[in-house]
């Protein structure tokens, strides 16, 4: 055995949900119903098929959507980089990683090298949370990271 072998780090692997489940009241869905109502009614009225088209389809995609219980991902972080079930995602496609807590909830927000992707953002369970920041502080920078507009408006209507 070598004295000097270098140790390779194990694998950190955990479960996550996909995104944060908020709970909606049944005023939430009423007042979906009152918005796409009046703005059929706004389509109808002005003769505009293709929004009315886009206004219904929109409305069943958005409650089939939040009526789905979220996935349980499959995270693990490797040398090479974060796999997301079969998805390896190497380190070198991120510029940077940030922490974000949003109501109790932990996440890793990875910042792309390509100026028109999307973030990344990885849920992980808080027990976890030093070995994992630990792991990427060790590859990618950190920066401070702040909920983006669309971030924020999702959080506002709770899908």
């Amino acid at each position: 055995m070598v004295a000097n072998a270098k140790k390779v780090p194990a694998a950190i692997s955990w479960e996550a949900e996909e995104y944060i489940v908020r709970d909606k009241t049944g005023w939430w869905y009423v007042g979906l119903a009152v918005v796409g109502i009046l703005l059929v009614a706004l389509s109808v009225w002005l003769q505009w098929w293709t929004f009315l088209a886009v206004v219904v389809l929109s409305i069943v995609a958005l409650v089939i959507y939040v009526m789905r219980p979220p996935r349980l991902l499959r995270y693990s972080l490797s040398d090479r980089g974060i796999s997301e079930g079969d998805n390896l995602r190497d380190y070198e496609e991120f510029k940077a990683f940030g922490i974000l807590q949003e109501e109790g909830h932990f996440a890793i927000v990875l910042t792309p090298r390509k100026r028109f992707s999307p973030r990344m953002t990885v849920y992980f369970p808080e027990a976890q949370g030093e070995e994992i920041v630990d792991a990427f502080g060790a590859r990618l920078p950190m920066e401070p990271v702040e909920m983006d507009l669309l971030d924020k408006l999702i959080k506002f209507l709770r899908i």
